[in-house]
């Protein structure tokens, strides 16, 4: 479709402004009003590969890929892949009057360096969108593309590319268990008075790929974390924003944990995930999550060491941030990157932390 310069400038500056709007909706809100729009309700029972791709008559949602890699030269490295939808309205439409905007981030962060690129695209005009069987999340020439056989594990195997200014990276992914529920059979809980969202993970992937930095390329191995979550319920009043934990032990388990933050203490819930994909949900009396040490980033306090805590599974560690400023200055900013953590258990994973 050929859209002249005003009318395309007009469109670019409106979706950056919504785009704005949605993000900060997103990760501190969930979206200001569900008035229209579908509702999580417990009970739900999932369904793939219908479940993989989008749910237009919700508010919110993504599809997120972070990735820990080791070169072969021993540097670590992260990796991050993000597709957001974020609806003006319920629906769809194979045209610009569609009311779902895309929002894409990508990411690499070494010790020494992060980098960043987002991109914005409307809904109905082919730009961005998901589909399944195939399965691919694409905007622009960035992508997630399943070439699982397996019917309803499309997302068992997938490819995920994208590039930025002075970064790229093409990375295989492979499951060795099937994706898990979290919360409750996937009615994820955000708050004491209910709100809640669908949400589900596969946290067993095994990566290889390449990474490109400034021209250099890397070759890379690791482990990955997928996470599915779509909602339209806006937050509790007083809570601004969340810190995420996405914890691969060096035992094999996992950990999905996170804290939506009130000034009271905050809404904590946590997954314990076992190796065969065996899942128990923690309640907040079951996790601390301790800030231990801040870093400043565009005039900002931000906790980029915890301890986490978990005394029911022995599990009492402290995370470092491979990167303190693992800043990502997209439409909404936020830290998200890779850590490491010590204490009763060792391994990687990945934090993000919105609101500040």
């Amino acid at each position: 479709m050929n859209v002249s310069r005003p009318v395309g400038c007009a469109i670019a500056v409106a979706m950056a402004m919504f785009a704005t709007q949605a993000l900060s909706q997103g990760f501190a809100g969930l979206g200001t009003s569900a008035e229209g729009f579908q509702i999580p309700q417990r009970g739900y029972k999932f369904e793939f590969p219908r479940d993989h791709t989008a749910h237009p008559d919700f508010r919110i949602e993504w599809w997120y890929v972070t990735a820990n890699l080791v070169a072969k030269d021993g540097r670590h490295l992260g990796a991050q892949w993000t597709l957001f939808r974020s609806a003006m309205s319920p629906g769809e439409a194979n045209s610009w009057s569609d009311p779902q905007i895309w929002i894409g981030h990508a990411a690499v962060t070494s010790a020494e360096r992060h980098f960043v690129s987002e991109k914005l695209a409307r809904g109905g005009v082919g730009q961005a969108g998901v589909t399944t069987t195939p399965f691919e999340a694409w905007i622009d020439d960035w992508e997630m593309a399943g070439n699982s056989e397996e019917r309803g594990d499309e997302i068992g195997r997938l490819r995920v590319k994208a590039s930025g200014d002075a970064f790229s990276y093409d990375l295989a992914l492979d499951a060795a268990q099937p994706s898990v529920l979290q919360g409750d059979q996937g009615y994820s809980v955000k708050s004491a008075s209910g709100q809640a969202s669908y949400y589900y993970s596969q946290p067993f992937y095994d990566v290889r790929g390449t990474v490109e930095i400034d021209g250099e390329i890397l070759e890379v191995s690791g482990k990955a974390w997928l996470d599915r979550e779509w909602s339209s319920q806006p937050l509790a009043a007083k809570q601004s924003g969340w810190e995420w934990f996405s914890i691969h032990l060096g035992s094999g388990d996992k950990l999905m944990a996170f804290r939506l933050r009130d000034g009271e203490g905050g809404y904590v819930s946590a997954n314990w995930i076992t190796p065969d994909g065996r899942t128990e949900t923690l309640s907040g009396k079951e996790v601390t999550m301790t800030p231990l040490r801040s870093a400043t980033m565009d005039g900002r306090a931000v906790p980029i060491a915890w301890r986490l805590e978990v005394p029911a599974k022995g599990l009492s560690i402290a995370t470092e941030p491979l990167n303190e400023q693992s800043w990502m200055r997209t439409s909404t900013p936020y830290w998200e990157g890779p850590i490491s953590f010590s204490g009763s258990a060792s391994g990687v994973g990945y934090l993000e932390m919105t609101g500040y």
